[in-house]
């Protein structure tokens, strides 16, 4: 060691630091078209009840067939929390 030259120190990353990281990873392939898929599967949905004039997707369901629609789309809408 050469006087009045400190050795250079190396980091290190505290464990948490490291964990964030992989949280931070981009989504697997399928991730952006089941996300969309769900927005879009539940839009159909409402417009298939309206169409048929409350007739379809299930006619015993009545006006809860807009619940199930719009909470199909809410489980695409909380996949984008996710989306990176």
């Amino acid at each position: 060691m050469i006087l009045g030259m400190a050795r250079p120190k190396t980091r290190t990353k505290p464990a948490a630091q490291e964990t964030a990281k992989g949280e931070d990873a981009p989504n697997p392939v399928w991730f952006k078209p089941v996300m969309f898929g769900f927005m879009l599967i539940g839009l159909a949905w409402i417009i298939v009840f309206y169409v048929s004039q409350n007739s379809l997707p299930i006619p015993q369901l009545g006006a809860g067939n807009i619940l199930i629609g719009f909470g199909i789309m809410f489980v695409g809408f909380l996949m984008t929390t996710r989306w990176r």
